[in-house]
């Protein structure tokens, strides 16, 4: 009781008046539940000033629930943790379980993730000890979620600690996702090797690995250049029955790529293939990233026209990629058709980008180019019109 008195407490302390206006201040009419959390993630997107951000989220009563909210609720803590607020995700976090429709281990869950997210893994251990004193049951999930938080923290021995003494401590039996999320942690933490142990301990209780499973080991491996372990694992998926799927290829191209190794990825696609097998875009997305980062921009280009030639969309990534390394590269030409499609799709590259093309087109005397790109950014983002508008001028100058 003492600790829901706190709670209660601590809202009252921290939530100010507001009012949901601050959400679509120039409406008269009441905005449904999914409205304020639209109106929420289009603010948040914009919005640095820690407690304003704070206000935007009580004024959208946000609950993890929808995936709109959950979003919401991500794009705020990563704000509040930049600004180093630790104060205001803690009050933000408590004034959300202190909400009635929160009593539920999956919005436990949720906040447990959202304290690994800001960095404070020691204020979700202490929520899912507290869990049934407040009303709500641990259970496997949201001992996976505290799993999550440790490794989103990069807290990767207090990861360990909690895989080891938790369940038997709360009599909790570790399940699949718990597993993974172990994987993860270890091959994310250059202790790959300890994959083995892992995957025996699953062997042992009878746990059948997936494709995620050894998704995580492979990436590892690679990532510590064991090139020769990742392919031990390859064969070990056979022992366990788990098909050596698309997934399992793009992780080999994404982890080669990750290696500056772009000719040994492409190879990897050779392979899918030739046995027939059909690539898809996060496929390409790997490669085209590779590609760039190596320099081989000629290449990427090609491999992106192979793409949609196969009749595969391309991913916001690949062509946020593509343009950003195009402009670097200086082939503004190419990278206004590549934003001009991104664009058509509804997608923006980042306004970085974007300046660094209008810049470009203007040094090769396409100025009519450079303000059609203008016009767009100006139409698409109106808050930032005025930035825009200083840009163009400065065009004629």
């Amino acid at each position: 009781m003492a600790l829901r008195s706190k709670l209660r407490s601590l809202t009252l302390h921290h939530t100010r008046r507001f009012s949901t206006s601050i959400l679509n201040p120039d409406s008269k009419t009441a905005l449904t539940s999914k409205e304020k959390s639209r109106a929420a993630v289009s603010l948040l997107r914009f919005e640095n000033n820690p407690e304003r951000i704070l206000d935007i989220c009580r004024a959208a009563s946000l609950t993890p629930d929808t995936h709109l909210d959950r979003v919401a609720y991500s794009a705020a803590i990563s704000k509040l943790k930049k600004s180093n607020y630790y104060e205001g995700i803690r009050a933000f976090i408590n004034d959300s379980l202190a909400r009635p429709d929160s009593k539920s281990e999956r919005c436990f869950s949720h906040f447990i993730v959202l304290y690994g997210q800001a960095g404070l893994v020691k204020d979700a251990v202490k929520l899912f000890d507290e869990m049934p004193e407040m009303g709500v049951e641990r259970n496997v999930k949201s001992l996976n979620a505290l799993l999550v938080s440790c490794i989103l923290a990069g807290e990767y021995g207090e990861m360990k600690r909690i895989f080891s003494e938790f369940p038997g401590k709360y009599g909790l039996e570790p399940d699949l996702d718990t597993y993974n999320s172990v994987l993860k942690g270890f091959c994310e933490s250059d202790s790959s090797n300890s994959a083995y142990s892992v995957l025996a301990e699953m062997e042992r209780k009878g746990v059948k690995p997936n494709a995620t499973t050894f998704s995580a080991v492979i990436a590892g491996f690679y990532k510590e250049k064991k090139l020769s372990d990742a392919e031990n694992v390859v064969e070990l998926m056979k022992k366990f029955g788990v098909k050596h799927g698309l997934g399992i290829y793009n992780v080999k191209i994404q982890s080669l790529c990750k290696l500056k190794k772009s000719e040994e990825a492409k190879k990897v696609l050779d392979e899918i293939l030739d046995k027939g097998m059909k690539p898809n875009s996060v496929t390409y997305g790997h490669l085209i990233h590779g590609l760039c980062k190596e320099g081989k921009l000629d290449d990427a280009k090609s491999l992106f026209k192979d793409m949609v030639d196969r009749k595969l969309k391309p991913g916001a990534e690949s062509y946020f990629t593509l343009s950003h390394y195009l402009c670097k590269g200086r082939d503004f030409e190419a990278a206004l058709a590549i934003c001009k499609e991104c664009i058509a799709t509804g997608w923006v590259p980042n306004i970085t980008t974007m300046k660094s093309l209008v810049n470009g087109l203007v040094s090769i005397e396409k100025v009519d180019e450079a303000k059609e790109i203008i016009g767009t950014m100006k139409e698409k983002f109106a808050r930032h019109a005025d930035k825009w508008t200083e840009i163009e001028d400065g065009l004629s100058k």
